[in-house]
């Protein structure tokens, strides 16, 4: 979340970047209650010390109307303690349900817009492939292989649900070992993270656990939720802890399986494996120093170019929109690999990394002593490593041949044991 005195004293701004994203969020209520919750905590202050000298002057010789009056005040006092003490905890509520709904600053070169095709892009690697034969997409390349089956899955755990098979798995095994050894050489731990989370630590990094707009699966009966990424359970994992400044700055990588809703996710786009109720993704996750963070959105980002380029699959990075940021992200660069299968070829996003500043920090109350000994919140940045099913379209679609074969990318051969897919399609 933002600062309470930052949304005061930069109010019109804080407004304006609430209409550029197109969030419903209160500044003015914010700004309201935060009055509110300072004139209360004065007057809270003021009836203490009263308490205070009253008890005070108790311990002192006295009349006894004299000390019988002394009782009086003190028991009023003790009411209006009371009293005023709710008060403030009704408002300290109310202000952190609305500044909860106000979303971070958006990066002063983050392209004004609603919605992703108003992202800019700001870079490309590779030509988009050119077949010398009609190329299938991703849903019936991996029938006729044999390597996906959505029909068995829909049967037994509903919609957007697959199985993978014979290569497919190896391939799901090769992309994780592949990026998972990229990510060590740069200083990345390694973590397998549990797939569920307390609806405090959702909630902490900016996820909605509940609500018809959720896109989360919450656990009936429980405070719990199955994660839709590894950034919830990285992101967690320091919640409520004061950070070594010399320990900073903390790369993490973890792997889990994310779970997603994606309630309302209908169209052409949505069939086979691009939007799924479950998926395996490599996660990169990082702690930093305020003024370190910018520069590690930057890396980030490298090592997200790193692992498509070793992948040989054509993509484009572009700088989201402020509509399509999601509230946590400063800013958010989105890595669109190409998709012959496609609409007849398009781009389709396969990673993304945000620079969160202190947003999440705050929300989690993850801070670093620094050198003048006061605590300071952290920066928190993310960015996905592999999200496995999105990568295995981008492959099966750009590296398909004339005979309905796929032939893998040079660098996952030795990870998986073989070079091709041949196609087991019945003639």
């Amino acid at each position: 979340m933002l600062d309470y005195r930052f949304i005061v004293d930069n109010v019109d701004a804080v407004k304006q970047n609430i209409t550029d994203r197109y969030i419903k969020a209160d500044a003015d209520k914010v700004v309201q209650l935060f009055g509110k919750r300072t004139e209360l905590v004065t007057s809270l202050q003021n009836l203490q010390q009263k308490r205070n000298a009253n008890a005070s002057a108790m311990k002192g010789k006295l009349e006894a109307d004299e000390r019988q009056s002394l009782i009086e005040e003190g028991k009023k006092l003790k009411d209006n303690i009371a009293q005023a003490e709710t008060e403030l905890a009704s408002i300290e509520t109310s202000l952190g349900e609305e500044g909860r709904r106000i979303p971070n600053m958006a990066h002063p070169d983050a392209p004004r817009g609603r919605e992703d095709k108003d992202n800019l892009e700001v870079g490309r690697v590779g030509e988009p492939v050119k077949f010398n034969f009609e190329p299938s997409d991703h849903v019936k390349l991996g029938q006729d292989l044999d390597i996906i089956d959505f029909d068995s899955a829909t049967k037994v755990s509903g919609t957007k649900f697959y199985y993978l098979k014979n290569e497919a798995v190896f391939l799901e095994l090769g992309l994780v070992r592949y990026a998972l050894d990229i990510l060590q050489k740069r200083g990345f731990t390694p973590f397998i993270t549990p797939d569920i989370a307390r609806e405090e630590i959702l909630s902490g990094i900016g996820f909605n656990p509940r609500g018809e707009e959720s896109n989360v699966y919450t656990l009936e009966g429980e405070d719990t939720c199955l994660v839709g990424t590894a950034e919830i359970t990285l992101g967690g994992y320091y919640s409520n802890t004061v950070i070594s400044k010399d320990a900073l700055p903390l790369r993490m990588a973890g792997l889990s399986h994310c779970f997603r809703r994606e309630a309302g996710a209908a169209g052409q786009f949505s069939k086979g494996l691009y939007r799924v109720h479950q998926f395996t993704k490599l996660e990169m996750f990082v702690y930093c120093l305020p003024e370190e963070s910018g520069a590690f959105h930057a890396e980030l980002r490298a090592v997200e170019e790193a692992i498509f380029s070793g992948l040989e699959i054509p993509f484009r990075v572009v700088d989201t929109c402020t509509g399509d940021l999601g509230a946590p992200a400063y800013r958010k660069w989105d890595l669109e690999a190409w998709m012959p299968g496609r609409n007849g070829g398009e781009w389709g996003e396969v990673t993304s990394t945000s620079n969160c500043t202190d947003y999440q920090a705050r929300r989690l109350n993850v801070k670093y002593k620094d050198d003048d000994g006061k605590n300071k919140f952290v920066h928190m940045l993310n960015g996905t490593a592999v999200a496995v099913s999105r990568a295995i379209i981008a492959i099966l679609e750009n590296f398909q041949q004339a005979d309905g074969s796929v032939r893998l990318p040079k660098v996952l051969i030795p990870y998986c044991g073989f070079e091709t897919i041949n196609s087991r399609r019945k003639l």
